[in-house]
């Protein structure tokens, strides 16, 4: 078992350079010592297990002139098995709608970078935001990356001259500022979902992260909950899916304030309202009154409906996480807590994303330090 350079164990196969960078390594079935470097642990695992996988399957049996749309049904046939079923969706539907209509047809070997750049164009072209293309290249990149790595190709089309930064810009996502939650706060009381929204204030949870939390996943002697799962409803095959956090860091302990305790008593005594529970449910923390979840977009859909009513702008699910992280730092909580409680594998996710200073903190701040910037 490897372990990185504080002595914690990191999986067979899995180590940690003294330069801090992560060493990922293993025989395949010809005897051959395969191994690569990883700036990250999650890329370093993912990498593992991709080449563990097609090595167990065997070779691919493919020669120079495949197709691009030949080696994807490869490649995203063997993702499926090793990453979380919204990032192979993501990957689907942008192979589907944006890069197979460009280079579905070429031969692998045929794709160049320009080739690569005309699928970032056509997206801008047909309005779509930067966002949205950079999920279009990190698949792309992703899919070619895996063929330089089986020898198919001898190097990523996919290089750095390939530019995702063209499209719409996409409206910074704002936290309410105190008087929007005030009214938001006062304006949901009675709703059905509004233990679910008020909770999200107080803990900064993700959806799918309240979606999947269950009664053993909170400690009340200690006062604390533990992110252990995600849970969203799958409307393609209309089933729930259970999946770990976004991350490694989205293992975590989130503490829970007085006000988190009793809404989670509150949803308690609503829970035992419920005509039937089915028993997959009992242990789910947030119920609707027919005893099941709630589908993940339908508190989006009644956000938007509560907004319209109480007279606010409308926002999603994300800016109710936004918000807590942004009273957090007016409060005076240091980034470096704010980024575990978050669960955030790096300190400027936390900073740059999630933490916007209001015009009314910034007039605060300059009162205090006023008497510092007078030079007469």
């Amino acid at each position: 078992m490897g372990k990185d350079i504080k002595g914690k164990e990191l999986g067979k196969g899995i180590s940690q350079r003294s330069d801090s960078l992560y060493l990922a390594r293993f025989t395949d079935r010809n005897g051959k010592r395969r191994q690569k470097v990883f700036p990250k642990l999650q890329e370093c695992r993912q990498w593992l297990a991709d080449s563990q996988l097609a090595d167990e399957q065997g070779d691919c049996a493919f020669d120079r002139e495949i197709c691009v749309k030949d080696w994807y049904l490869y490649w995203i046939d063997l993702k499926e098995k090793t990453v979380r079923p919204n990032t192979i969706r993501n990957y689907r539907e942008r192979y589907e709608k944006n890069i197979a209509p460009v280079i579905g047809k070429m031969r692998l070997k045929d794709v160049k970078p320009f080739s690569c750049q005309q699928i970032m164009n056509k997206m801008a072209e047909e309005g779509y935001s930067s966002s949205t293309i950079y999920q279009a290249r990190i698949a792309l990149y992703n899919m070619l990356d895996y063929a330089v790595q089986n020898d198919v190709i001898l190097k990523n089309p996919c290089n750095k001259t390939v530019k995702a930064n063209i499209g719409k810009a996409v409206s910074k996502k704002e936290a309410l500022t105190i008087d929007q939650q005030k009214k938001f706060v006062k304006g949901i009381k009675g709703n059905a979902y509004e233990n679910q929204y008020l909770f999200l204030l107080q803990t900064g949870l993700r959806t799918g992260e309240m979606v999947g939390l269950r009664w053993s996943d909170i400690d009340f002697k200690s006062r604390v909950l533990h992110v252990n799962q995600t849970m969203e409803y799958r409307y393609s095959v209309g089933e729930w899916r259970v999946g770990p956090p976004k991350s490694e860091s989205g293992y975590r302990s989130v503490p829970l304030t007085d006000e988190a305790i009793e809404i989670l008593r509150r949803q308690k005594l609503k829970n035992a309202m419920c005509k039937i529970i089915l028993l997959e449910w009992t242990d789910y923390v947030f119920l609707c009154r027919k005893g099941t979840p709630v589908k993940n977009s339908a508190y989006d859909t009644m956000l938007f409906k509560l907004c319209d009513r109480i007279g606010i702008p409308r926002f999603s699910m994300h800016v109710l996480r936004h918000t807590f992280a942004t009273r957090c730092i007016e409060a005076g909580m240091k980034p470096k807590t704010l980024q575990t409680i978050l669960g955030h594998s790096n300190i400027s996710i936390t900073m740059n994303r999630y933490v916007h200073t209001t015009d009314e903190e910034k007039c605060k701040e300059m009162v205090r330090i006023s008497e510092a910037l007078k030079v007469i």
